[in-house]
């Protein structure tokens, strides 16, 4: 199907006004307000993907990739393929997010794991209550179920 084939319900979802604005270019239809599936993937739902990508990588103390990771060290690493940066710690993390509700959070939100007033574990929220995260020595990074309530969810900015 080609670009083309999008115009008639592009027309009608722009409007008979803003259809004067739409274009092919390059063979892919451009309109203003409108993007590509790729264009409207958030930093988070990529970093997510690239978490996911290392599934089975051996847990590495203090290691950020590409082959081994601790917590940090993973999402550093995928938020850092995207663009984004992050400091290195789980808690220097937490420090550096928008803090949002359990009821806001999203694919590609970081997790947060708390003991008292301190962070000590850090994820990529997957979605369905599920993290990507390198969880500790002898493991694999790898797609696991939110075990405690005591975490909170912060929003690479």
């Amino acid at each position: 199907m080609t670009a083309l084939n999008h115009v008639p319900s592009l027309l009608t979802r722009a409007g008979s006004v803003s259809a004067l604005t739409l274009a092919v270019v390059g063979g892919t239809l451009v309109a203003p307000g409108l993007t590509s599936d790729a264009q409207a993937a958030t930093h988070g739902t990529k970093a997510l993907k690239i978490a996911a990508s290392k599934k089975g990588s051996p847990y590495g103390y203090g290691a950020a990739g590409p082959h081994r990771f601790d917590c940090s060290g993973l999402t550093l690493y995928s938020f850092k393929r995207t663009g984004k940066k992050l400091p290195r710690t789980a808690a220097q993390q937490y420090n550096k997010t928008r803090h949002i509700s359990a009821s806001k959070r999203s694919r590609g939100d970081l997790v947060f794991f708390r003991s008292g007033r301190s962070v000590y574990h850090v994820g990529i929220y997957a979605g369905k209550g599920k993290i990507w995260h390198a969880p500790k020595r002898g493991t694999v990074v790898r797609l696991e179920k939110i075990w405690t309530k005591s975490v909170s969810y912060g929003r690479v900015r």
